[in-house]
């Protein structure tokens, strides 16, 4: 577990690490293949875990809008896509990968920026520590469960996709 249990945190942590992985695999100096392999685990974890954990909590709490929640649903989903576009580039560095990665880029921070400003900001003004901590714990364990699982294979995210 994290030094953290807070799902607040928790899940800028991701988004933090995601925009590093983003920067490996910009760089020709980095392992961009093995930067994708694990941004892919990464992405796929963290939305399911947000999915199955998180958001159905936050949308029971009154000052937290449920359309932002849904929208986000959404969201993962056109990141989803965009993951999948990109794993499915044969060559890593060809010109269709990095106009496929800068399209996830794009995706996954427009998510990111407006679950921070809307989800995170309105659950750290309105939900209590001990719940989020609470929505840590749960968010954490389903995220793992997830990692290990192998999430990010190009089958997993296809059938994602696809369902």
């Amino acid at each position: 577990m994290a030094d953290t249990q807070d799902v607040v945190e928790l899940i800028l942590r991701d988004h933090r690490r995601m925009e590093d992985l983003f920067r490996r695999m910009r760089s020709v100096e980095a392992d961009r293949s093995g930067a994708l392999r694990e941004f892919a685990d990464l992405l796929i974890a963290h939305a399911l875990a947000e999915e199955a954990k998180v958001y159905p909590a936050l949308k029971r709490y009154k000052n937290i809008d449920d359309e932002e929640v849904e929208h986000g649903e959404h969201e993962h989903d056109e990141g989803n896509k965009a993951l999948l576009e990109l794993l499915e580039v044969e060559e890593v560095g060809s010109d269709e990968w990095d106009e496929k990665l800068e399209e996830l880029v794009q995706a996954v921070n427009h998510h990111a920026d407006e679950e921070e400003r809307t989800i995170l900001n309105a659950a750290r003004e309105n939900v209590a520590m001990e719940r989020r901590e609470a929505l840590g714990r749960a968010f954490w364990q389903e995220r793992e469960r997830q990692l290990k699982a192998g999430c990010g294979s190009v089958g997993n995210v296809r059938k994602i996709v696809e369902s």
